[in-house]
């Protein structure tokens, strides 16, 4: 691997410092407050929210992604006071909980009530729409998700034709960043995401993710939001929540390009893939005396219901 493709391993998140080893991007969980998700909708409990996201972590995220708002843009915008209403509560108790916690909004205020609640983190898909954000996050000392995108929020276009994005998703992050750093935020606490199928067609996102070591000249970390994509709908012909083997291809280009940080869904599966991966690379040490836990040799059978207790027959006895 290339030294441009890891040279910028380490990011800072509130006052975490975060390291990603060559090859082996960190994982963000998502984690979806509101029930309108493109692929896991259906409302949820506070508690199965904090439940989810806790078990995120224990899953091996290193943060954990809050959103109560859609990407989807067959769905008008959240109003403010809904938004806030969804995740600053899951917010607050996932921060006592001790998890490092990111807000997925594009409005400054829902961002301000999410970092008063414990977030660190803000992670805006609009390419600074709201540019209130930048002040905030200097303010704050919160790190801040800079997205390629042309398009206004929960709006589907401009998707172009068969161009290649790519020269206009690095000129974007470029000014993205330099108007960060203008208003005081510290490179370090700055991820570039280039917006994969973000206002883009399959053809582009998957461009962009052939060329993705270019996007190290920029000098900030990177974050790869390519789980259960479109794109790899269009390829697979599978809907959102049977694309996880297409998922793991993306995420594999994602650390061959020396990515930071990948924003998925399946967080046990994605660190399984990507620990294999290292072992059998050599990027990660295998201990000679490695074995397998006994309990974990053999699946254990289905759990099995006695014929007594089928519904319709009568306990033993009693026919």
């Amino acid at each position: 691997m290339t030294t441009s493709a890891t040279r910028q391993a380490e990011f800072r998140v509130g006052d975490t410092l975060l390291t990603a080893p060559p090859g082996q991007p960190l994982l963000m969980g998502i984690l979806n407050a509101g029930p309108d998700s493109f692929s896991d909708p259906g409302r949820r409990s506070l508690d199965e929210l904090v439940r989810r996201g806790v078990s995120l972590v224990e899953q091996g995220a290193a943060i954990v992604d809050v959103g109560g708002e859609s990407g989807r843009t067959d769905r008008p915008p959240v109003p403010v006071e809904v938004e806030i209403e969804r995740v600053v509560p899951v917010i607050r108790r996932l921060a006592e909980e001790g998890v490092l916690v990111s807000i997925d909004t594009w409005r400054s205020p829902v961002a301000r009530a999410a970092l008063e609640a414990g977030a660190r983190l803000v992670n805006d898909m609009t390419a600074l729409c709201d540019p209130r954000l930048l002040e905030l996050c200097a303010q704050t000392g919160a790190s801040l998700v800079l997205c390629h995108t042309r398009a206004a929020p929960k709006s589907a276009g401009p998707r172009g034709d068969g161009a290649d994005v790519l020269p206009d998703v690095i000129g974007l992050l470029a000014e993205l960043r330099d108007r960060a750093t203008a208003a005081g935020i510290a490179p370090d606490r700055l991820l570039l995401d280039p917006g994969i199928d973000v206002a883009k067609t399959p053809y582009q996102s998957v461009r962009i993710l052939r060329q993705l070591e270019r996007l190290h000249a920029l000098g900030c970390a990177l974050l790869v939001a390519c789980s259960r994509k479109d794109f790899i709908g269009a390829i697979c012909g599978r809907p959102p929540a049977d694309r996880l083997g297409g998922t793991l291809a993306a995420v594999a280009r994602a650390a061959d390009a020396g990515a930071q940080l990948v924003r998925v869904h399946d967080v046990a599966q994605v660190r399984d893939f990507l620990a294999v991966r290292a072992a059998l690379s050599g990027a990660a040490a295998v201990a000679p005396d490695l074995v397998l836990a006994e309990e974990l040799r053999r699946q254990a059978p289905p759990e099995t219901v006695a014929s007594d207790s089928l519904p319709g027959r009568p306990p033993s006895g009693r026919r």
